[in-house]
């Protein structure tokens, strides 16, 4: 059996594991019996079960067909806008998924940090490549149009600093009792976008015009029938 197949086997039996038992109840000798290999051989492919579950989760964003268009798109200021606009509507719904598999994950990435670091750092390091490339060529694209201004020399952080923006948004929202409640509810969304966009840049006209876009009762109502 190829390297590649045997990757494959292995990850299709830890996704059986983990959705059966969770993260903390998922061993790696319960991973390797599933997939009939011993656990040395499991640990030649993935040194650890905080790597193999974030292989899952790169391997589930990369075959999300949205995300897949998104990331596909010619880097420009409306990308950008969408890309933070999504990044806005992912974190701030992400307790109210039926299955709480996103809950889940943003417990697991927060006690991560508070211990040895390695599940959030894997992590991380996945976002960078998938989602932060995107932003900061789209970023790049904005400042040379003259829709943005470059700020700082380091594009990348702007990113980071968005996401943590996000996270900590998230996680205030984790609780069954939120520790916080953002006023204006009905607004927050667009909020949320247009203080990440004003502090990556982008000028007042730009975003106003792209977020009406975004925003828009029909598009809005688009998406809500889609999804349903």
């Amino acid at each position: 059996m190829t390297s590649d197949l045997r990757r494959e086997l292995i990850l299709g039996a830890a996704k059986r594991c983990f959705a059966r038992n969770g993260f903390a109840g998922t061993t790696t000798k319960s991973v390797a019996a599933a997939a009939s290999i011993s656990e040395g051989l499991l640990f030649k492919h993935f040194p650890s079960k905080a790597a193999l579950y974030a292989e899952i989760l790169a391997c589930e964003c990369e075959a999300d067909p949205a995300l897949v268009d998104l990331l596909g798109a010619e880097p420009s200021t409306e990308t950008l806008v969408v890309v933070v606009r999504e990044m806005v509507l992912h974190f701030l719904h992400a307790s109210d998924q039926p299955d709480q598999e996103e809950d889940q994950r943003l417990r697991l990435l927060v006690s991560s940090q508070l211990d040895d670091g390695e599940f959030a750092r894997l992590v991380y390091e996945k976002v960078s490549g998938l989602i932060g490339r995107t932003f900061v060529a789209s970023l790049e694209r904005a400042v040379a149009a003259g829709d943005a201004v470059r700020i700082g020399e380091e594009p990348m952080n702007l990113f980071w600093f968005a996401h943590h923006t996000l996270l900590m948004a998230a996680l205030a929202r984790l609780p069954s009792v939120p520790c916080l409640s953002y006023g204006d509810a009905a607004g927050l969304e667009r909020q949320m976008c247009e203080f990440i966009l004003r502090g990556i840049g982008l000028n007042e006209a730009v975003i106003a015009v792209h977020l009406d876009r975004e925003f828009s009762p029909d598009r809005i109502r688009a998406e809500t029938t889609e999804s349903a």
